[in-house]
């Protein structure tokens, strides 16, 4: 249509980003742009937008690189030389005026379409750092714009173990990630159903959904520990019983998150007893029904939280604290007759791990699942 006059340039770059931005918002993967005709047209153009000095038409190139991220999924790694320093020039404007603050959102919200690539510090760390610190003090970003930079963020730590202080310990995302997720709990209305009937999707509860994504994933690296982490699983918790049996997706990613919890050492058992995790998990199995996927979760966390408890301890202090979980968890157990509810899934695993990918981990040796204090 470009070619044959029927649209402007400018106007089909502006109806591209509208598109890309909407896709983001509603979580669709669409392979097709990929491999399109259209996709390396926007490449071409970005390359040889990137190159020139004089008579450069920033604005076009910005527009480009904004329309490629969003819409795409791959993407050539040479291109984010050009993308990303021109993205965040747009993200650190610091105008606290509606349109602004759209603009910003808007280049965020591409940046944080970037999967797991390694991309040089330069061209993007200290210019994010500036962002969510000011927005710390300030509160100049919308709370999808504030997100999506953290998403950005948390996807470069994959590639670059080197941000796991900045993320952690400088940046303080568990306090971050805490704070934004009560604040939306308490506003969103969980009974709500005319957006669902419509196809529309609640912004809060979309920007819920995005933080959960970013700390399942930070919850499977992280590796570092800080007094900042204690109250993050409760928070979960709280959204999971808030969205359970109003919101299936919500409530999905926080079991999600809080099984991913269990499968790395850096959050203890301890911590998830007293933050209430072990009595969710067990609220959960108790339920007459059950979808498979809560499940496999449910019967993975114990399985691991029982591995875990079992393992040898460095010294003496960790033996005596390991001990006393393992008599707390046993006893609150045993006291809701978790005995018989493991046992009662015990005719379905076989199915589990023949129908469902994933189930494969799950043992059928019912005793694997006991803490044995």
């Amino acid at each position: 249509m470009i070619e044959e006059k029927k649209i402007a340039m400018e106007n089909a770059i502006i109806l591209l980003k509208r598109v890309g931005h909407c896709k983001m918002l509603k979580n669709i993967w669409d392979l097709e742009f990929v491999y399109s005709l259209l996709n390396e047209r926007f490449e071409k153009m970005i390359i040889e937008g990137g190159k020139k000095d004089e008579g450069k038409n920033e604005k076009l190139v910005t527009d480009l690189c904004e329309c490629y991220l969003s819409l795409g999924f791959f993407f050539s790694p040479e291109m984010f030389s050009v993308c990303v320093p021109c993205i965040i020039k747009v993200a650190l404007k610091k105008e606290e005026n509606e349109e602004a603050q759209k603009e910003v959102e808007i280049a965020l919200i591409a940046l944080s379409n970037v999967g797991f690539y390694k991309i040089e510090q330069k061209l993007y760390l200290n210019e994010i750092k500036e962002i969510i610190k000011y927005h710390q003090e300030h509160r100049n970003l919308t709370r999808l714009a504030y997100q999506s930079a953290w998403q950005f963020l948390i996807k470069r730590w994959v590639k670059d173990k080197g941000m796991k202080e900045v993320i952690v310990n400088e940046l303080h995302f568990t306090r971050e990630a805490r704070r934004e997720i009560e604040e939306l709990k308490r506003n969103v209305d969980w009974k709500r159903k005319e957006e669902e009937k419509r196809g529309k999707k609640v912004k809060k509860v979309l920007v819920i959904e995005r933080w959960l994504n970013a700390i399942n994933d930070f919850l499977s690296e992280c590796t570092l520990w800080n007094e900042e982490f204690i109250g993050l699983l409760s928070s979960i918790a709280q959204v999971y019983r808030a969205a359970k049996g109003n919101n299936e997706v919500i409530s999905n990613k926080c079991i999600h998150s809080l099984r991913t919890a269990s499968d790395y050492g850096v959050v203890e058992v301890d911590v998830m007893l007293k933050e209430g995790v072990v009595d969710l998990f067990s609220e959960e199995m108790k339920r007459s029904t059950l979808e498979h996927f809560t499940v496999w979760n449910c019967l993975h966390f114990f399985l691991t939280i029982s591995e875990r408890l079992k393992e040898e301890e460095k010294d003496e202090t960790d033996e005596t604290k390991r001990n006393a979980t393992k008599m707390e968890i046993f006893e609150k157990m045993e006291e809701e007759g978790y005995e018989d509810v493991i046992i009662s899934f015990h005719k379905m695993l076989n199915f589990l791990k023949d129908q469902y990918y994933g189930f494969g981990n799950i043992s059928l040796n019912i005793s694997d699942y006991f803490v044995n204090a």
